[in-house]
């Protein structure tokens, strides 16, 4: 189900936050069990409490946008495609946008690749790459491939793939140009 939200910067289109149960469950587990290490560590002086309680914090920080689920991640609008952590793409610079899934064992993933028709630099409308110091360390939705394509995996969205993916090819062709 695709969520808008007030603060969305693509105007009149499609935005989509994380889904409420992805990310409670790593964030929340992972910061306790380092609450709880670290609370030995003070305790006891266990250096070994101290790694664990380092190890679990850094997991839980890692996951923590997860749990952030009032705000749009990825959008779509008549200036083109928003990514959090990343900017805004024209439609112009889009050159194909497609859904790919693979399996790794038991799991199935499912991404979303935008291919760009431009260099990145050329490619983005706004820039919002570098990020405040806070959030450097954290997960973003997206990774950037050499051959200029961006892979956004889509497990944590509140949406199914392949309504993601319509929506976006949706909003391609009524702002943008046609695929």
């Amino acid at each position: 189900m695709a969520t808008s939200y007030p603060d969305n910067p693509v105007s009149s289109g499609y935005t989509i936050g994380y889904a409420q149960e992805k990310g409670s469950f790593r964030v929340y587990i992972c910061l306790s069990l380092a609450a709880v290490a670290a609370l030995v560590w003070i305790l006891r002086s266990s250096e070994v409490a101290l790694a664990i309680a380092v190890a679990f914090g850094a997991v839980g920080y890692y996951f923590f946008p997860l749990v952030e689920t009032g705000k749009a991640r990825l959008g779509a609008g008549q200036y083109g495609i928003f990514i959090e952590g990343f900017g805004i793409i024209p439609w112009r610079a889009v050159k194909d946008i497609r859904l790919s899934t693979f399996a790794v064992r038991t799991l199935t993933i499912n991404e979303l690749h935008i291919e760009l028709a431009t260099t990145l630099p050329n490619a983005l409308i706004a820039d919002w790459r570098s990020l405040p110091w806070y959030r450097l360390l954290m997960k973003l939705p997206w990774s950037m491939t050499r051959d200029n394509v961006i892979r956004i995996n889509l497990e944590p969205f509140a949406s199914t793939p392949e309504q993601i993916r319509d929506a976006l090819v949706r909003n391609r062709t009524h702002f943008g140009t046609a695929p």
